[in-house]
């Protein structure tokens, strides 16, 4: 994997932001991520290919709503809450709670049974 670039926090734009949300896979992906901890992008699931699904992680990255950190062979992301919380105060949690009350992105998860929180 090629050295990947993250925006820096005052450089993460909020139409870049609300594009990458306005997917319901990554919004399920946020979701899921939104535990604070970080994932190996082989425990994710969602409905769609897996190169579909790393393209959704690297729009998420890209708009800076996301941190991934290669290790070997591995992926791993992690949801840049605080970032996006000096960025935009108050901007995820209001996704999220919406998400949950409209059930968007309910259909991503983690494998193995692993609980999402």
């Amino acid at each position: 994997m090629r050295q990947v670039r993250h925006p820096e926090v005052g450089e993460i734009g909020l139409t870049e932001v609300m594009a990458a949300l306005s997917d319901p896979i990554r919004v399920g992906l946020v979701r899921v991520l939104a535990d604070g901890r970080e994932r190996g992008w082989g425990e994710l699931q969602a409905p769609v290919a897996k190169s579909t699904l790393s393209h959704h992680l690297r729009v998420l990255r890209d708009a800076g709503l996301t941190r991934t950190r290669q290790e070997g062979t591995r992926c791993f992301v992690t949801l840049r809450a605080q970032d996006l919380q000096a960025r935009f105060p108050g901007l995820l949690q209001v996704v999220l709670t919406a998400a949950e009350d409209e059930e968007i992105g309910h259909q991503v998860s983690l494998k193995d049974g692993q609980q999402r929180l």
